[in-house]
């Protein structure tokens, strides 16, 4: 039986040519771009957040920070409809707090308190969250693509028209399994949107020292898998190449590939200093080519007044405090609790 041969097909693609009133070049609309903007804020402030809890010792294990690459997961969610799957790496905060997952939840996790999603054993790296079709939130690089494939097999076993989002960093891009579920997902023509977070360094190595190739999104081409390269610092560019992708997906005509060519502003991890790069080339990203930075202005060209954006500021300043305060506040989980979830009785 072939993959696409009785996949729903999904709703036409929307038509792209100029601008609506009200919207700008890529195509957002002032609201959409307004949630866009409000979302990438509270990823920002929620992970410098996590930075300072991480500094006074209430976040243990490994902490991965998304600073710098909001435009990614937040453009990308914004092309997703209702039953679509998320799955990635452990560089995951961002992605749970797109998906809808509450801040105070997620930061209750990243302390290992009873109320956190995990209930206090994942931490950082394995959180998920059946409600919003998150599914982690994986420590071993590269291991979620192949679970993404399955997520996307059962989307095409079950007949239904969702698709599975799956990320991974340039670091992993490399990894056997990953060219695994390429040739898998193209001979079944499974729903699966692969994108590669490319920020340039996989830990500390860069990834042209990493990699014979210089386009990453070309990773595909034995297996003619169709893909993109894309700005992952303008988060229009990157729900206009999503927008495309999943409408892909969505009709039966297999995976996928978007290479998002992003940057972090901080370390691999909190352990991290940073020594294989300058100060001047993380200043240079910041100062040029950040994404909420690039998204205020569009607003700003849209007649959006200064009241409008500092209210949205304000609202995720709230967000983010309440959430440090309830994770704070949350106890820590029973001993017993290290015995649940563990096997499954059938």
């Amino acid at each position: 039986m072939r993959g696409g041969d009785f996949m729903a097909k999904a709703p036409d693609a929307k038509k792209r040519g100029k601008a609506r009133p009200g919207s700008t070049e890529g195509g957002l609309s002032q609201e959409q771009l307004l949630r866009g903007y409000r979302d990438m804020l509270l990823i920002r402030r929620f992970e410098e957040k996590a930075g300072q809890l991480y500094g006074m010792g209430l976040i243990g294990g490994f902490c991965h920070l998304y600073i710098g690459q909001e435009a990614v997961v937040v453009g990308i969610q914004m092309a997703l409809g209702e039953g679509d799957q998320v799955i990635t790496s452990y560089r995951d905060h961002g992605h749970m707090l797109a998906t809808g997952m509450q801040a105070r939840g997620v930061m209750a996790e990243l302390t290992g308190r009873k109320d956190g999603y995990s209930r206090g054993k994942g931490g950082s790296m394995h959180m998920f969250s059946k409600e919003r079709n998150f599914f982690g939130g994986h420590g071993i690089v590269g291991a979620q693509v192949s679970l993404g494939n399955g997520l996307a097999f059962s989307n095409w076993y079950r007949q239904t028209d969702r698709v599975c989002v799956t990320y991974f960093g340039d670091g992993a891009a490399n990894q056997g399994q990953v060219f695994e579920s390429f040739n898998l997902a193209a001979l079944l023509k499974l729903p699966c949107v692969f994108v590669i977070e490319n920020n340039k360094y996989g830990m500390g190595t860069s990834v042209d020292r990493a990699t014979a190739s210089r386009d990453l999104s070309k990773n595909g081409t034995p297996w003619h898998i169709p893909s993109a390269q894309v700005d992952g610092m303008d988060v229009e560019a990157v729900h206009e190449a999503a927008d495309a992708a999943v409408a892909h997906c969505r009709a039966g005509k297999g995976p996928y590939l978007l290479e998002v060519k992003t940057y972090r502003y901080r370390g691999h991890s909190m352990s991290d200093p940073g020594r294989y790069r300058t100060r001047e080339e993380v200043q240079k990203m910041r100062t040029e080519r950040d994404c909420i930075e690039g998204a205020r202005h569009k607003l700003e060209g849209l007649g959006v007044e200064e009241a409008a954006i500092k209210q949205i500021d304000d609202e995720v300043k709230r967000i983010v405090q309440e959430a440090a305060d309830f994770a704070q506040a949350s106890p820590e989980p029973d001993a017993a609790e290290l015995y649940t979830d563990v096997l499954l009785e059938v």
